[in-house]
């Protein structure tokens, strides 16, 4: 949930340094911090707050070798003494680390027996004082010797003031290597290299780099030997993760979904077949568990609904930071499913760690291509999606739908079952679908502009479109910081009614697809009766509703399994406008970061 940025070569790397900050900020965004090794001494920066605020009329600080890092508190307060880099007692070795150091109590005890004198109230600061208990003139070996001793997550880089090279290395939290022509890069994303190469070494849990300006050499902690890696090529590009033209990321990630659809459907879907490059002969199956968090964690409870109608096939939904701490049954006659946009997510990872030693078979639903959960999970399915910068979830969840529906024919197929040949008439239809509903930005800005000043929200759906209700009230409290409530349209009635007044809006997802509709229009005869503010998304020359709604957007008619995608766009904008007129910072909500690597 860091960002981290390194560079050696044979240029200055201040401005370098700050352009690649500036393009993993999303991933923290409370503090910052470079240091730079001007060959004579480290000159340092950091403090609270956003980057641009902190490097300001940065002094040029002239050197070729240096690290950054935005943070997302974890230990201690946002400040500039907890701010990254970090420091040993002499301020020699500076490091910047993403991760959790889950013994780091009992080693400040030793490192302060020892004669250590800290800082800052992270545990990230334990790390530069291990390595300089160990440091004896070689900065490699020395951070071989700290890695040993600790347990738990790291992303990590040190520079010291007499080494022309970095040390990098990763458990459970990503950490790339950038080849260059006369300089390396070091980052926590690709997109904070891009710009400068497009060749990359990526590292997996347990590999320690050693990168300096012509050479990298790499080291296996588990092996205990150096090892050789493949460059892979990053096919990102640049325009992906600018604004172009949008007022936010959000905005603009909101108005991909049609092409992003497009992308995730294009090769896979051919003569009302599906083909998919995974090797599991799910006519062995027992049953799939699909596992996520957050916005992930709906996209499954979609799914699941999906694969149960289609393939009738059992599904279980866990949240993934639960899944490991109730000793789950799972076994070889399993699949289970890790769904994650960034592919980093620690709890999801973890999770499927647990299955995968346990002897399920496993599988990734990720994003972004060359993931730990892609690396660790070797088959399943990319989004395509393209980048997602905006902290709040938009073109990743519709994606995931579409994928776990592309999963559920494709198993489907394997199992004999047919499959109506009108859902692969809607998948075609569906990115048109999106961008008719996009066509209604306007109006939806009109809706949100009323309810900017609400205390709460309640949003209902029922079936397929319940986890819509989820994710709808989860955009809301993530970037305007409403309180917002998602419930089945049902439960209602067992409690949550008690808060409806004419002060409350209410969210249906009222659309004409499943068996509920008819349910769904005496829910909102409920919130009506109790002078309750209605808002609906619903299909068109629908005049029920229209008699019970104050609000109607309305959203084109498909079928229920493709129904959430088109109905959370809606929902999307909505929370998007509300939030803008609010005047927050819409990509980079308060306390949140975008891709959580720690658990």
């Amino acid at each position: 949930m860091c960002g981290i940025a390194a560079f050696v070569g044979n240029k200055p790397c201040l401005d370098i340094l700050i352009n690649m900050l500036r393009k993993v900020e999303y991933r923290g965004y409370d503090s910052a911090g470079i240091a730079i090794n001007t060959g004579n001494d480290i000159k340092i920066r950091k403090d609270k707050g956003k980057i641009d605020k902190i490097f300001k009329a940065l002094p040029r600080f002239n050197g070729n070798i240096g690290i950054a890092h935005t943070r997302w508190a974890t230990h201690g307060k946002p400040s500039k003494r907890n701010a990254h880099p970090l420091a040993d007692c002499n301020k020699n070795i500076f490091i910047v680390h993403n991760g959790i150091i889950e013994n780091y109590s009992a080693l400040k005890s030793f490192l302060k027996e020892s004669g250590h004198r800290f800082s800052s109230e992270t545990d990230s600061e334990i790390i530069a004082h291990l390595i300089e208990e160990f440091y004896e003139d070689d900065l490699f070996e020395a951070v071989k010797k700290a890695l040993n001793e600790i347990e738990g997550t790291y992303g990590l880089v040190v520079m010291h003031i007499n080494h022309d090279y970095l040390v990098a290395a990763k458990n459970g939290s990503p950490v790339l290597i950038g080849k260059g022509n006369g300089f390396n890069l070091i980052a926590s994303d690709v997109t904070a290299i891009v710009k400068y190469t497009r060749d990359v070494i990526y590292l997996d849990d347990y590999e320690i780099a050693k990168v300096g300006i012509a050479n990298i050499q790499l080291y296996d902690m588990k092996k205990k030997q150096d090892i050789s890696k493949d460059v892979e090529r990053i096919r990102l590009k640049i325009g992906e993760i600018e604004k172009s033209g949008y007022k936010h990321f959000m905005l603009k990630e909101i108005f991909e979904q049609p092409q992003a659809i497009r992308n995730v459907i294009l090769g896979r879907v051919r003569n009302n077949k599906v083909k998919l490059s995974i090797d599991i002969d799910f006519n062995k199956v027992r049953r799939i568990l699909l596992c996520g968090c957050g916005t992930s964690w709906h996209a499954c409870l979609v799914g699941k609904y999906i694969i149960e109608s289609i393939c009738r096939l059992p599904v279980d939904v866990d949240y993934a930071s639960e899944f490991r701490y109730r000793n789950p049954l799972i076994g070889k006659d399993d699949v289970f499913i890790a769904v994650s946009q960034s592919g980093e997510t620690a709890d999801t990872l973890a999770a499927l760690k647990e299955a995968k030693r346990k002897g399920a078979k496993i599988m990734g639903i990720v994003n972004v291509v060359g993931s730990s959960i892609a690396r660790e999970a070797k088959q399943g399915i990319y989004l395509h999606a393209g980048p997602e910068i905006g902290v709040a979830s938009t073109k990743a969840f519709t994606n995931q739908i579409m994928a776990l529906l592309l999963l559920a024919i494709f198993i489907a197929q394997q199992n004999g079952k047919r499959v109506d040949k009108t859902v692969f008439n809607e998948i075609k239809k569906t990115s048109a679908n999106i961008s008719s509903v996009l066509k209604n930005a306007e109006y939806i800005a009109k809706i949100a502009k009323k309810f900017k000043n609400s205390k709460n929200f309640i949003y209902l759906g029922r079936g397929i479109n319940y986890p819509v209700a989820l994710e709808g009230a989860l955009k809301l409290k993530e970037i305007s910081y409403i309180h917002a409530e998602g419930l089945p349209a049902a439960e209602m009635k067992h409690g949550p009614i008690a808060l409806i007044d004419r002060h409350m809006p209410v969210v249906f997802i009222a659309t004409r697809n499943g068996t509920a509709y008819e349910k769904i229009i005496n829910n909102m005869q409920e919130v009506k009766a109790r002078d309750g503010t209605i808002i609906a998304v619903c299909n068109s020359r629908d005049k029920r509703i229209e008699k019970l709604t104050d609000y109607k957007i309305i959203v084109p008619r498909t079928c229920e399994f493709i129904s959430p995608i088109i109905n959370v766009i809606p929902l999307q904008l909505l929370a998007y406008y509300i939030a803008d007129f609010k005047r927050l910072n819409v990509d980079k909500p308060r306390n949140l970061a975008k891709s959580v690597t720690v658990e």
